[in-house]
């Protein structure tokens, strides 16, 4: 697999705006994105750390992904999303290697990046995104 970059790293937060700005007012950030994908039930906001982004998702939906997870572990850090180049080949990798996949094939994700997860019981309990921006 060719990972260029931590992509982002997701955080599960309650509330996006109370957690806009803490970002902004304790580190100085500044948040360039607020976006809902209504397939993930999610609304995210996005700030740029260096290379990497930090993403915070909050459920717009109680049954959605995001709701379940702060509903069983509360907020904090939900999953790491690593760049990568042809993410089919990736996955098709991934699965080759005995990695249990969430996504079979990628889906459309925030900042239209093609995205797909790998399942936390492989990846050693930690959600693990790849994604890919087919726009560069």
């Amino acid at each position: 697999m060719n990972v260029s970059h931590i992509e982002h790293i997701g955080i599960a937060v309650k509330n996006i705006e109370e957690s806009i700005c803490y970002y902004e007012n304790t580190f100085g950030l500044k948040c360039y994105a607020v976006e809902e994908v209504k397939e993930q039930k999610v609304k995210t906001a996005f700030f740029m750390v260096g290379q990497t982004k930090i993403e915070l998702l909050e459920s717009t939906d109680p049954e959605g992904p995001v709701g379940k997870f702060i509903e069983k572990k509360g907020e904090g850090v939900h999953h790491i999303a690593f760049a990568v180049k042809n993410i089919e080949e990736c996955l098709s990798e991934a699965e080759s290697k005995g990695v249990n996949l969430i996504d079979k094939t990628p889906r459309k994700g925030a900042e239209g990046l093609e995205i797909a997860f790998l399942h936390p019981k492989s990846t050693f309990g930690v959600l693990t995104e790849i994604c890919e921006n087919k726009n560069k």
